[in-house]
């Protein structure tokens, strides 16, 4: 079939056809590290690693670029409000490259638990201030500019397809336009290339250019960013949906008004995540969408303190397409949990049966095959997660597939999927075959032991429910932790 993906420029499912047969080159809108990322922020990053793994896994050679903003970004995205590393660096009484030292850490500690892969570019705005001067002396050359109150402004009238991802009509959006609050533009949606003359006192990081000794607005920074790692023509660029209206529209402009031609072919943006209404909300987040700016959020630590894996998460997202809304609860973030530790047990009785380990790929059933296939046909819809994880699961349930072919189904897919089974797998049997030694080493309780687990388990098959409890809870108590497998009840001294 070949890959198809949702192109937001036009609104519609189209082949994917790259530039460079055989080669990719995608940027992602990466964090602006003022604060932790939130489990929301974070969706992003698993849809961009999905994308980076489907395309090796199609046999791309690709070339992943990612921003670090650490300087400009306002509240606001049309140049409004506080800079967000100012504020944050107040109120921790540190400097802006300090704070964003520290959250940059901690974004990184969140994509390796969350075992996304590192991009092949990681480039920090403050970095590259220099070549952001030199991509706006293009904008300038090509007379898409004016300076206004002691900041260089990029008009939009200059630029006719300017609002064309968005589906925006300029001349409707001016007749219905407030005055802005910045009075220094000529029109609401100009937008700032470099101030020179700043909103805040005691700017922490200017820089000197032709315009005046100052710093660059917020999105002219992807635009310098991704061609000095892409060049001015590139595969595919991501980032939220909330970036299609403001963030991204402003980068089309400034980069095609600096070239004068496509700057991006594929533009993907994955949606939201909301948390749900129900008495089951997470704590310390209101329902509806998550905010850093009104402290309505959640961390992926939060959820490590709550229990969960950090895989956990990721399949609960993949439990979802990148497109569609996905709504978080903690039943929900249960549910993913019960099916990661399912896949990890099934996975780990396939490693004790399959001797020698996963088969050769090319000694594969047609049955093995299909699987396989169908994975494949699944990523090339539009990056289709729900419809790929279904297909490990059922591999992994099939009984007419040997065990090392469900061991090499598994680690294609998981080589896309990324939840570690293997890994997991392997600790978990480790674990276990330590528990079964250690039940039958010639301690005196063990019978005893074995057989209040053998009573549990025949008053769960009675559906004596309230009997089964309470000779968990006895065990319990005196320190002997049951596990259910699929292969049965194991337990293991605490």
């Amino acid at each position: 079939m070949g890959l198809r993906l949702y192109n937001t420029m036009g609104r519609q499912i189209q082949d994917f056809v790259p530039i460079t047969e055989g080669f990719v080159g995608f940027y992602g809108c990466g964090p602006t590290v003022y604060n932790y990322a939130h489990i929301g922020n974070l969706r992003a990053y698993v849809f961009l690693d999905l994308l980076d793994r489907t395309l090796t896994y199609l046999g791309y050679n690709i070339k992943h670029v990612m921003n670090i903003t650490d300087i400009g970004h306002l509240t606001g995205d049309n140049d409004s409000g506080e800079d967000k590393m100012l504020k944050t660096a107040a109120q921790r009484h540190q400097s802006v490259l300090e704070v964003a030292a520290f959250y940059t850490d901690a974004f990184y500690k969140d994509i390796d638990r969350l075992n996304i892969r590192r991009p092949d570019v990681v480039c920090k705005a403050t970095e590259h201030v220099e070549d952001m001067i030199a991509l706006i002396r293009k904008i300038e050359a090509n007379g898409h500019t004016y300076m206004s109150g002691g900041n260089l402004y990029f008009d939009v009238t200059t630029f006719p397809d300017y609002g064309k991802l968005a589906g925006l009509n300029l001349n409707e959006l001016k007749a219905g336009a407030r005055v802005g609050v910045d009075t220094n533009k000529r029109n609401p949606y100009d937008f700032v290339l470099w101030f020179t003359k700043s909103k805040f006192e005691n700017q922490a990081l200017v820089w000197d250019s032709p315009w005046g000794r100052g710093y660059p607005g917020w999105h002219i920074e992807c635009s310098a960013m991704s061609m000095k790692y892409l060049g001015e023509h590139f595969d595919i660029h991501t980032g939220g949906i909330d970036h299609i209206p403001v963030h991204h529209t402003n980068e089309i402009a400034q980069s095609e008004g600096a070239t004068g031609h496509t700057w991006v072919n594929y533009w993907l943006h994955n949606e939201f995540l909301v948390i749900a209404k129900d008495k089951n909300s997470a704590d310390g987040a209101e329902a509806g969408k998550m905010s850093k700016s009104s402290g309505n959020f959640l961390t992926l630590q939060s959820l490590i303190d709550k229990g969960y894996d950090a895989l956990d998460y990721r399949l609960f997202l993949l439990g979802a397409q990148y497109r569609s809304q996905i709504m978080f609860s903690w039943d929900a973030m249960d549910s993913a949990k019960n099916a990661r530790k399912a896949l990890v047990q099934r996975v780990a009785k396939l490693q004790g049966q399959a001797k020698g380990g996963a088969a050769q790929a090319d000694k594969l059933s047609d049955a093995a095959r299909a699987y396989l296939n169908n994975f494949k046909a699944a990523l090339e819809n539009d990056l289709s997660s729900p419809q790929a994880l279904s297909q490990l699961q059922l591999a992994v349930k099939d009984t007419a597939l040997s065990p090392q072919e469900a061991l090499a189904v598994v680690k294609q897919m998981d080589s896309v999927l990324g939840l570690k089974l293997e890994e997991a797998a392997a600790k978990y049997n480790e674990e276990n075959a330590a528990v079964q030694i250690s039940n039958h080493d010639g301690d005196p309780e063990a019978a005893a032991i074995d057989a209040l687990v053998a009573e549990r388990t025949a008053a769960k098959k009675a559906k004596d429910f309230a009997k089964a409890d309470k000779i968990r809870n006895d065990l319990a108590a005196r320190g002997i932790i049951i596990t259910d497998t699929p292969d049965g009840p194991v337990w293991k001294r605490s």
